[in-house]
């Protein structure tokens, strides 16, 4: 966690979650949100890259910190472990009092581990929701009851996957209800809230036998990169995209098509 004074005048800040290597989604959207001229809290949680085949890169969010500040950004980072039902309000407490008022949240965090009907276990199934479902809505209630008058935005990012990927897709269906729902509930504090599917972006998992079968999927004959995926949501984190709410919106390069 790093400690900065609060003062910034003139500037917002956005909460960024699953920042925690170099190569992910959250960490092209920080860049983009930097360069917009974003404040940014992070948080990453490296016990779930360690279970993951790139495992865990245990510089990047120093490099990251490091980039976003030379762009001029002020960055805090704050590890967070969402499958503890406590996490999502200490995380939201620690940005207010590191950071100020939060106006902008973006959930990019998961937990991704492939299995199917047969061989799903309660383990697994019960922390995909944990942190895919439960704690991304206890952390849109807790920004919600921090925001001021001016209001805010929430972008979730989500995803289609479905069948051998079932805990997961599952938990990300249940998501989208409860972002959808946030911007009925949360519009009349001035709130907007998104959810987007980027489609398949390579962030570590593909294999290559996956990367040459998607890629010929894609319209335009390229995967997407983080950096696709991060002008949507700075987007719409800025007025001009405050009016788009309770969309799922599919920003994949033509591939659901």
């Amino acid at each position: 966690m790093k400690h900065t004074p609060p003062e910034s005048a003139g500037r917002k800040t956005a909460l960024v979650t699953g920042v925690g290597r170099l190569a992910g989604i959250g960490a092209g959207i920080a860049r983009h949100l930097a360069a917009d001229g974003w404040d940014l809290v992070l948080t990453y949680w490296q016990d779930y890259d360690a279970r993951m085949p790139w495992g865990i890169q245990p510089d990047d969010v120093v490099r990251l910190t490091a980039e976003l500040e030379a762009i001029g950004a002020r960055v805090f980072t704050v590890p967070a472990d969402l499958e503890d039902p406590e996490a999502a309000d200490r995380l939201i407490a620690a940005a207010n009092e590191l950071a100020g008022p939060l106006e902008a949240l973006v959930l990019s965090h998961t937990e991704s581990v492939d299995s199917g009907i047969l061989d799903t276990t309660l383990e697994a199934f019960e922390r995909h929701f944990a942190v895919n479902t439960r704690a991304s809505w206890q952390l849109i209630a807790a920004f919600t009851r921090q925001v001021t008058a001016d209001g805010g935005a929430i972008v979730a990012l989500t995803s289609d996957h479905t069948a051998f990927n079932l805990p997961y897709g599952a938990s990300k269906g249940a998501l989208d209800r409860i972002v959808i729902a946030a911007a009925r509930e949360l519009g009349p504090r001035g709130i907007s809230a998104n959810v987007l599917n980027p489609g398949p972006i390579d962030t570590g998992w593909m294999s290559q036998d996956a990367r040459e079968q998607l890629t010929r999927q894609q319209p335009g004959g390229r995967l997407g990169t983080p950096a696709d995926v991060a002008g949507t949501v700075a987007f719409l984190l800025s007025p001009a995209g405050r009016w788009v709410s309770g969309q799922l919106i599919k920003s994949d390069g033509g591939f659901s098509a």
